[in-house]
């Protein structure tokens, strides 16, 4: 071994079983997808958000039923604060300025005037422009951290790099996809903080891989091997400890946090685990495999 650095796994070698697995869950991902869809909150779907908050007395799903019972609506409804206060209504379509007020007045005759309202409205034609928006922040976001790679690494890291984290994001998507879990703006603020964390670990890597490539020469396939898994775990602590540090942070937000940033946080700690995996399993062996073909090509040369 020419690397003082203890390989305890060999990613490398094993670099297959990561690529079924992953295979299988992007399949599984675009089979929910075409199936089922995502779940769009108001932001992406025309409809209308409702929260109301009262200072004295407390909601129960029972009363909530009960006072919207008069109401043929499309109603989902999240109860939360800390003794119950708070009640986020979402409703399946636009509704006008009349039917809000009738149902504001219906609370106020349970609780008072002493409720409060909140009320968001999304047309159809804000909620097409939105999701048009979030693609495109998306896309452009992915094409210029390839760019940034490519020019700060060479084409072959930027591939590999743009691969992994498009799969985070593609974790991400899926999983939310699969468990109806609701997207709304706050869910593409978290796939752009997912490309952020993920494409700080690639790089991290990249730049020992690139290093290490500078102080030493490879004759075989072999070595190749050896270098890159010495680089992963050259590294490893340094990326586990920033996962962790904002993994803990995130798994608190999540658990203590108010429902309006739950599934935010819940997004961003499915990123930070998927970004972590991708980095050590996926950006590093793609690039492996890249390099050992460019190889074997100019291995395959004639001599002149």
């Amino acid at each position: 071994m020419r690397f003082k650095t203890k390989i305890r796994y060999d990613f490398v070698d094993n670099r297959k079983k990561f690529y079924i697995f992953s295979s299988l869950l992007v399949t599984l991902g675009i089979v929910s997808l075409l199936i089922f869809k995502l779940n769009l909150g108001i932001d992406f779907s025309a409809g209308t958000t409702m929260d109301v908050s009262v200072e004295e007395g407390q909601f129960t799903n029972e009363l909530v039923d009960e006072i919207l019972s008069p109401f043929d609506y499309n109603i989902s409804k999240t109860i939360g604060g800390t003794n119950n206060e708070r009640v986020s209504l979402r409703f399946g379509e636009e509704l006008s300025n009349s039917q809000i007020t009738e149902i504001q007045n219906t609370f106020k005759s349970q609780f008072g005037e002493q409720t409060h309202f909140e009320v968001f409205v999304v047309t159809a034609d804000i909620a097409r422009e939105l999701a048009v928006k979030a693609i495109w922040a998306i896309l452009i976001a992915s094409i210029l951290i390839m760019v940034y790679v490519m020019i700060r690494f060479e084409w072959r890291f930027a591939v590999a790099a743009n691969l992994a984290i498009l799969y985070d994001c593609f974790v991400v998507v899926a999983i939310f996809s699969i468990f109806r879990l609701e997207v709304d703006l706050p869910f593409i603020a978290a796939i752009l903080t997912t490309l952020g964390y993920s494409i700080n670990d690639k790089i991290v890597i990249f730049d020992r891989i690139r290093e290490n490539l500078r102080f030493t020469s490879y004759k075989n396939e072999a070595q190749l091997s050896e270098l890159v898994n010495a680089s992963i775990w050259q590294t490893m602590a340094r990326n586990m400890y920033t996962v962790l540090t904002v993994l803990i942070v995130t798994v608190f937000i999540f658990a203590f946090g108010s429902e309006s940033i739950r599934l935010f946080s819940l997004a961003i700690l499915i990123g930070l685990i998927s970004g972590a995996y991708s980095t050590l399993c996926i950006a590093s062996t793609v690039w492996f495999d890249f390099k050992r073909k460019e190889k074997k090509k100019v291995a395959a040369k004639p001599t002149p």
